[in-house]
């Protein structure tokens, strides 16, 4: 069977396509660097990261784009035996505007190497290309109509203004001919994700509808002509739980239709599994559901209905589903896959590897959008242990480096070595829980707890749904031994629902190591190691034996 979500913790918008017998699916990663994660499977049970294609500055620098914006939706197909992949640059959330920059990348592998980009327009986001059987390319994008009130976590529907279609010649490398809006969606409204397939007579067009939180739905069309109009779905709806609250997958939505070679047919969707106070601290993770075409040409769910399962049939019944490794990881001579970090592509800025640990280059605070020193990795588990050891000697209550579990600059929690001046080498906690605009943060220890000598410290997190707690360890405690702090915080608020809420924020929670030096100094920081592990906890305990 089929496990879903097939790609846990924040995985969104998947764009799936096939090369022979190889799946791959690509999705965002919005202000996550390098952009655009890509699984590979050969089954679609078990899924590999791939690569991250957009790794340089000429393909994506996304210094000073706000939290939630950076790559959205990106589009992954193979023809002409070369990899495609469309991708936006969303550099605004807030406000009536948009400026959402559309871009297309190839390569003759999947590994590379990755074109820099060609640009196409920036009339709207989540662009797709279609490859036609007579060789044409088409280029499809939703239409942002900034005359209307859609302000950050209030969208509404007239801005989202229907899927624009226009030919794309790829030997002039750009975008040609009259640009049509083929498709106004259904009446669920904000419509966008267009991803266009052909089977016999008919064009079928997917799209995704009702926002990306809880009316979120996969809307299907169809037309003669790939220029429309497109026709509803019986159902409207291919894939939704917008109706059904107790669904275990909620939030569906924005996917893509796919074809085994024996010519079963599956699509993809994004999802959410929220914990009962209806927040996703995973994020937005990418399922896959198995469908049938039926006599009236239309697509529908296997199983009948429109609710995404967590159980799917896969195309071969014999597949074995493989063990994930969790092992603690060192740093050698290159970072980890599971790690990324924020915005730039000038990664020797933030990091480097010194052969034994990760350096991190303290730079600006907690939470900008430019030079913002952490490293880490997605959380995949509702609940899980992550620990870190880490040598750092600051001089100034302006420096510190840590272990932070972060969404983004309004919703954070961090544990860090500082200063302070009447008690010398400290550890002190900081959270931010979701104050908008502000972004003011508390202190939640009682005082700051003194750290003697200049010894490493190896810091830690426990995580059980909801909740949370710091904890460390000092190198005279026993390796077994962790000293647990209070209070217990709240783990839910590192969520796309926390704070602002779904609408004006959707990527994920990620765990890993963070430092800044407000003074410009760039102190230095080492790591030498992460573990990351999904372990059952009971955080009440005031030591927790592992």
């Amino acid at each position: 069977m089929i496990h879903n979500p097939i790609l846990p913790g924040f995985n969104p918008d998947p764009s799936i396509c096939r090369a022979g017998n190889d799946y791959y699916i690509a999705t965002s990663t919005f202000e996550w660097y390098p952009g655009v994660q890509i699984h590979h499977s050969t089954d679609l049970v078990n899924w590999q990261l791939a690569c991250r294609p957009l790794e340089r500055a000429t393909q994506l620098d996304m210094r000073g784009n706000p939290d939630s914006c950076g790559v959205w939706a990106p589009c992954l197909s193979f023809y002409d035996n070369l990899f495609w992949l469309v991708y936006t640059d969303v550099k605004r959330l807030d406000g009536n505007f948009k400026d959402a920059h559309n871009y297309i990348v190839t390569a003759p592998s999947i590994e590379g190497p990755w074109s820099d980009p060609v640009y196409a327009n920036s009339s709207g986001f989540d662009p797709s290309l279609f490859h036609d059987d007579d060789g044409r390319k088409w280029f499809v994008n939703m239409l942002w109509n900034h005359r209307e009130d859609s302000v950050g976590g209030a969208p509404t529907h007239p801005a989202f203004d229907g899927i624009l279609l226009q030919e794309f010649d790829p030997a002039a490398g750009k975008l040609t001919g009259p640009v049509k809006n083929i498709f106004k969606g259904s009446p669920l409204g904000l419509v966008e994700a267009p991803h266009l397939f052909k089977r016999a007579d008919y064009y079928y067009l997917t799209t995704a509808e009702g926002g990306t939180g809880y009316s979120h739905a996969v809307t299907m069309a169809r037309s003669k002509t790939i220029d429309g109009p497109y026709t509803l779905h019986p159902d409207h709806y291919l894939i939704t739980a917008k109706d059904n609250s107790d669904n275990a997958l909620q939030r569906t939505g924005h996917g893509q239709l796919i074809e085994t070679p024996d010519g079963q047919i599956y699509h993809t969707f994004l999802c959410g599994r929220p914990l009962p106070n209806k927040r996703s601290p995973l994020g937005r993770e990418t399922g896959i559901e198995k469908c049938v075409w039926r006599d009236d040409d239309w697509l529908y769910l296997e199983h009948g209905g429109q609710l995404a399962r967590e159980t799917v049939p896969a195309p071969d019944p014999n597949t074995v589903k493989t063990t994930e490794d969790y092992s603690k990881r060192t740093f050698t001579n290159t970072l980890p896959a599971e790690f990324q970090w924020l915005r730039t592509p000038h990664k020797e800025r933030l990091f480097e590897l010194t052969g034994s640990s990760l350096r991190l280059h303290a730079r600006e605070s907690l939470g900008s959008w430019f030079e913002q020193s952490l490293v880490a990795r997605r959380q995949e588990h509702f609940a899980f242990t992550a620990c870190t050891q880490v040598i750092f000697n600051p001089h100034s209550y302006q420096q510190s480096a840590g272990l932070i579990y972060y969404y983004n600059r309004h919703k954070f929690h961090y544990i860090g070595i500082t200063w302070h001046e009447e008690l010398g080498r400290v550890l002190s906690v900081i959270s931010c829980t979701g104050d908008w605009p502000d972004g003011k943060v508390s202190f939640p220890l009682s005082q700051p707890i003194p750290l003697p000598g200049t010894d490493a410290l190896e810091l830690g997190i426990i995580v059980d749904h909801a909740e949370m707690q710091f904890r460390y360890r000092t190198a005279d405690q026993a390796h077994d031994q962790w000293t647990t702090l209070d209070p217990v915080l709240d783990a839910s608020v590192i969520s796309d629902e926390g704070g602002r809420g779904e609408h004006a924020s959707f990527t994920g929670a990620f765990v890993g190591m963070a430092a800044f030096d407000i003074t410009g100094s760039a102190i230095t920081a080492d790591y030498n190691y992460f573990e990351y592990l999904p372990v059952p906890i009971d955080i009440t305990s005031p030591t927790t034996n592992l």
